[in-house]
């Protein structure tokens, strides 16, 4: 890994809105030409910004209203944050894919729009294979502004005092767009505080944050397995995807046989691309209609259902390690609580990726529907919870706070997205923040059980007799 030294030298403004009444949750992205209308059918290839719409008028805006602790003498002691990278460029296999579609609308499409023309005489392919993946400026940006956002969330938690004390502590996947998230996030921090006669390190793990690539079981019966993602194959040639190619074929006048299942992919991934590192609304996106970029989203977490959800249980099983890795630094600052000690992990900030945080969302029951995601039931999955692009945008997080109420009274907090959630399962206790011992009760399975080495062993030894 190259050696990045960052120095940063903007200015943040800081002075955060804190009050409900300044947060504009229904903010029309028809209001603004740059924001393409199918902008909230991206899943997992759209802005943070679209998920929370009030970051829009104000990127480090924050709302401290929304934690609302039991009692006022409730603190947080210990905070662990799993955070997605930022935005990123699309992988060399996408831009292969693009680069064939680029070719053929500007060879052989006979339309006469002028958004058309715009593609045909004026845009220009400058994405290149050796991108692959690799963090954009945007990106560097995602992970900057959040971290700011969440020491003016927390900030006895995450502050200087703390991170100068080394009682912060960073890991990361070893994926490069990973490790510069993660080194934006310190230069977000550094940056706020004026930090410049000190680095902090960070540190590799990919036993935690790409556990899947380890899951031996995973690889083989999933990753590597075709007919795991048979229903997404179905889908991909069903009539609700064919309708789309047509659609697509008409518009360019090119004839139906030219618009694959993955070239309409590379024309929806162009337009969601191109917003996401770019702020802007391409041409690209006159190829889809509203109806089109539904079935689009719906095949991307039809994927993402059977690759990373709830389709198939070893996906899930895949993030034991991460999962126990959560309570075991809950129960640590919770025992160094209890017997008057400085907890010495205050905040721990894990960098991964969407294949890390899904996974462990899923073991953790979220976003569950009652009736599994197939080829053949889109109609009837249109008021489905689990819609990756409402959850796993770029910079997505995933946040664990614990808090002392007094008198061994420990609460735990979710939330998803700077957003209060309720663990599944303890939706009657207190809104979001149920017992901590309430919360490991709900989970006692998975704390007594979810061996990573086990579940992920391909061939399980026989049962004894």
């Amino acid at each position: 890994m190259p050696d990045i030294v960052w120095k940063v030298t903007v200015v943040y403004f800081t002075t955060i809105l804190s009050f409900c009444c300044c947060f504009r949750t229904d903010v029309n992205p028809e209001d603004n030409p740059n924001i393409p209308a199918i902008a909230k059918y991206f899943t997992t290839k759209g802005r943070y910004e679209e998920v929370n719409p009030y970051l829009r008028d104000d990127i480090l805006a924050v709302n401290r209203s929304i934690l609302q602790p039991p009692s006022p003498q409730c603190r947080e002691i210990h905070l662990t944050a799993i955070i997605r990278h930022g935005t990123r460029y699309p992988t060399s296999k996408n831009v292969k894919k693009m680069q064939k579609l680029y070719e053929l609308v500007k060879s052989s499409a006979a339309a006469k729009e002028s958004w058309l023309r715009e593609i045909q005489t004026q845009w220009r392919m400058w994405y290149t294979e050796d991108m692959d993946g690799r963090l954009v400026q945007k990106g560097v940006d995602d992970h900057k502004h959040l971290a700011v956002r969440l020491s003016k969330l927390f900030p006895t938690m995450i502050s200087e005092e703390k991170l100068r004390g080394g009682f912060i502590n960073f890991i990361t996947s070893s994926k490069h767009r990973c490790v510069n998230s993660t080194l934006s996030f310190k230069a977000g921090l550094t940056g706020l505080w004026d930090i410049t006669d000190k680095e902090f390190d960070h540190a590799v793990n990919d036993a935690l944050m790409r556990f899947f690539d380890q899951c031996t079981r995973f690889v083989e019966e999933v990753d590597n397995n075709p007919s795991a993602l048979s229903e997404v194959d179905k889908f991909r040639q069903g009539p609700e995807m064919r309708r789309v190619q047509e659609k697509i074929a008409d518009r360019l006048r090119v004839p139906y046989d030219n618009i694959t299942d993955d070239l309409t992919e590379a024309a929806f991934d162009l337009c969601a691309y191109e917003f996401a590192i770019k702020a802007v609304n391409s041409p690209w996106c006159q190829l889809f209609d509203e109806s089109d970029a539904k079935v689009m989203e719906y095949a991307t977490d039809l994927r993402e259902f059977w690759k990373r959800g709830y389709g198939h249980d070893i996906n899930s099983k895949a993030s034991c390690a991460l999962f126990h890795d959560v309570f075991s630094r809950l129960d640590k600052a919770a025992g160094e609580n209890k017997s008057g000690q400085q907890v010495t992990e205050a905040v721990t900030v894990q960098v991964g990726h969407a294949d890390t945080l899904l996974p462990l969302l899923t073991l953790l029951g979220f976003f569950k529907d009652s009736d599994a995601l197939t080829s053949t039931n889109y109609a009837s999955q249109t008021q489905r919870s689990f819609r990756t692009g409402h959850f796993l945008p770029y910079a997505a997080n995933l946040l664990f706070v614990l808090y002392d109420c007094g008198g061994g009274d420990l609460r735990l907090q979710p939330l998803l997205n700077e957003k209060t959630v309720t663990f599944p399962g303890l939706t009657d206790q207190r809104a979001s923040m149920p017992l901590y011992e309430d919360v490991k009760e709900h989970y006692r399975e998975l704390l007594q059980g979810c061996d990573f080495e086990a579940e992920c062993r391909l061939f399980k030894p026989p049962a004894d007799i």
